[in-house]
């Protein structure tokens, strides 16, 4: 097969993919559309009419759970969630069409090492991309949720003392909080006003957002409503413990920020060494540019350079967790 057709298997193949996880999308807002249609139905149907009933749950056809499962695997694959989309910095398109790019330059410098084979890796690359974009979206997303919580519950346990209910202190968090504790906040009231219950409303945020400290919450107010008890001193004392972990983190991202200014320091020095080089004698610098061998050289100093960085990088993130 000539490097040619080769190419043009490869982007086919990645249109293809793109095109999978925008339908798989489209079809997952659907589903959870009509999800919450239905939940809506479900809890209003005592109190409405039959012909309005009846009326409210005519949805759309169904579609075969094959499909739908094949649709998740492909948005798994790529690392996105649908239901999470609207929390996304940019739309699934654009990161889908930077990572291709990205991960084409990459096949691209990897070519003059090992030939055009190195182009099949460009699928496989895409995919490892697309997936540590998506997931640095979430994980700044949860951060942002934990660093955002216990002010949270400290305006719960302030409307609890004065004598509020949990569900206006809830939804003084919906409307006084910053994003996105405040979204959160907003469907967990949502979910209560049309009827669901406090514990699985509760669960399904922590699970949603995949923080302990959530279901630590869920648990306290379950256990709180089986058993009794004083609710704000155990919210207090939860609120307490989290500020607790925020400053043992601050601390530690400080006590790194010498390491990490190492890590700029020696990352910079090959770009200012080769920046005088280029002033100095340009001819001398432009050979790694035009002539083959000095490409492999380039490319494999680069190469090194990414590695070290990551390895370093690796290193200051198992430290701190």
């Amino acid at each position: 097969m000539s490097p040619l057709s080769l190419q043009l298997a490869i982007g086919a193949v990645c249109v293809l993919a793109a095109m999978a996880l925008g339908v798989g999308a489209i079809l997952a807002e659907q589903k959870n559309h009509r999800l919450l249609r239905e939940r809506l139905v479900s809890y209003s149907a005592p109190y409405m009419r039959t012909g309005t009933a009846a009326m409210g749950s005519r949805g759309p056809a169904g579609r075969s759970g094959a499909m739908e499962r094949a649709i998740a695997a492909g948005a798994r694959v790529f690392g996105y969630h649908p239901a999470q989309s609207e929390y996304y910095p940019m739309k699934w398109w654009a990161v889908l069409g930077l990572t291709l790019a990205a991960a084409r330059l990459v096949a691209g410098m990897a070519e003059i090492f090992l030939g055009a084979a190195a182009l099949m890796a460009t699928p496989v690359l895409w995919a490892m991309l697309s997936r540590s974009v998506f997931g640095w979206s979430e994980q700044r997303r949860r951060d942002a949720l934990f660093a955002q919580f216990p002010d949270a519950l400290a305006m719960i346990v302030r409307a609890l003392r004065v004598g509020i209910p949990l569900g206006e202190g809830i939804r003084t968090v919906a409307r006084e909080a910053s994003a996105p504790t405040r979204a959160e906040f907003a469907l967990l009231h949502d979910r209560l006003s049309v009827g669901g219950t406090l514990e699985d409303a509760l669960r399904d945020m922590a699970r949603r957002n995949e923080i302990p400290e959530y279901r630590f919450f869920a648990t306290t107010l379950a256990l709180q409503s089986q058993t009794g008890g004083g609710l704000t001193e155990a919210l207090d004392g939860l609120a307490e413990t989290m500020r607790r972990r925020l400053a043992l983190k601050a601390r530690g991202h400080a006590l790194a920020a010498e390491a990490k200014t190492s890590i700029i320091i020696l990352a910079s020095l090959p770009f200012v060494a080769g920046g005088a080089l280029a002033v100095l004698n340009p001819d001398y610098v432009g050979r790694l540019f035009v002539e083959p061998e000095c490409q492999k050289v380039l490319l494999a100093a680069c190469m090194l350079l990414g590695g070290g960085l990551l390895v370093m990088r690796g290193m200051i993130r198992q430290a701190l967790s």
